[in-house]
């Protein structure tokens, strides 16, 4: 990618809660000379947020609204993060333009008709102009993504494999997140179709299949919890990370699922995603549920600082068994931030393999992102059996 460009990085949504998180990490962790720029639509409170980060960075005034300044801010930079969801709504222009101009991109999407729609609509066009799109960087997909592809390379070489993840977390959700879930759970219809588009045009590879197997609620053999299949994209990003990547195997398969204590908690958060799931298909009461928890807001320091999460792989082939964990801190905020912010300097500094088009965080920087998160206290370790 070209290096003559006016900033590195540029974060798109810094006035946000969770963009405002990224800004300070960002600023604290970018290298002394990394030219940085906060973009969005209010000057005054752009130049507020830069005003708290201690550093220099440059203010861009952009509305996804406008086509050409949409293309301005990606011709200036070299990667763009985009915190700004629902992604559906606002995310479309940020990403043709950064195809059309070899830019890196980043985003936070847990939207599959999203990726999927991105992918038909824009990835041979990233692929021509060597631009790298890589969505779902923050707790979807990162812990995920990242911690099958170390599950597989504990375990043999050319063999079948399988790798079931489950997820423990406790902590909250923000204000954006809980907008980009409703507006997702309404799009069920349109979701399916981005798909069917998707698989029509993607090609994969003749010598591999992968694929996700959806497993049932009720005890685990593997913890001996309780455990149901989570409705999120992250299978679909690992899915697609076996696609592109020749370790995970010539037969590959993933589940994902939600690990809870007992049975109690399995069934009120089946009943609960579905209640909710069913009234988001009501636009005014979606848009009711959305401002109970306003966009922008999120919880305190405080709450953040005591939550945390964990993902546990179990992972077989060749005759081996192997036991993962993916580990970290905050999921939806701090340790978000930080997984977005480091896939954006990752791209932007790092040495890596040559990709372009719709790339996963695995494919596109794989281990070279797993040292930069370990080396801020994201856990990858291997149980003992």
């Amino acid at each position: 990618m070209t290096t003559s460009r006016s900033f590195d990085i540029t974060l798109l949504g810094a006035t946000g809660f969770t963009g405002g998180l990224a800004a300070q990490y960002l600023a604290t962790n970018a290298p002394a000379d990394a030219k940085l720029a906060l973009a969005g639509r209010n000057r005054a409170k752009l130049e507020a947020v830069a005003a708290s980060l201690g550093r220099e960075v440059a203010i861009i005034v952009v509305d996804n609204t406008d086509d050409a300044s949409v293309k301005a801010m990606a011709e200036a930079t070299r990667v763009v993060m985009t915190t700004v969801g629902p992604y559906i709504l606002h995310g479309e222009p940020v990403v043709r333009a950064c195809a059309e101009a070899g830019t890196d991109y980043v985003d936070l999407t847990g939207e599959p008709e999203f990726v999927d729609l991105m992918y038909v609509k824009y990835n041979a066009t990233a692929e021509k102009s060597g631009a790298r799109l890589v969505h779902a960087c923050g707790f979807d997909s990162i812990p995920h993504d990242l911690g099958a592809q170390f599950t597989v390379e504990q375990l043999p070489e050319g063999v079948p494999l399988a790798v079931r993840g489950y997820v423990t977390a406790n902590g909250t959700f923000s204000g954006g997140t809980a907008a980009s879930a409703l507006e997702a759970m309404s799009r069920m219809s349109e979701s399916k179709q981005a798909h069917v588009a998707r698989v029509a045009a993607e090609p994969v590879p003749a010598d591999r299949k992968a694929r996700v197997i959806a497993s049932k609620p009720g005890k685990s053999r593997d913890t001996g919890r309780w455990s149901l299949p989570m409705p999120t994209v992250d299978p679909e990003i690992v899915l697609n990370s076996a696609h592109r990547i020749d370790r995970f195997g010539p037969d590959f398969s993933y589940s994902h699922n939600l690990d809870a204590k007992n049975f109690i908690g399995t069934a009120s958060m089946l009943i609960g995603i579905g209640f909710i799931a069913g009234l988001a298909q009501v636009g005014p009461v979606r848009r009711w549920m959305s401002n109970r928890v306003p966009p922008g807001t999120g919880p305190s320091e405080e709450k953040r600082a005591a939550s945390w999460f964990k993902v546990r792989f179990f992972g077989e082939g060749g005759g081996v068994k192997v036991v993962t964990e993916v580990a970290g801190g905050d999921p939806g905020y701090g340790e978000t931030a930080k997984m977005i912010s480091e896939s954006a300097l990752c791209l932007a500094f790092d040495d890596l393999p040559t990709t372009s088009g719709q790339q996963t965080t695995a494919s596109a920087m794989g281990s070279a992102l797993r040292a930069r998160l370990e080396a801020k206290g994201i856990t990858f370790t291997v149980i003992p059996a």
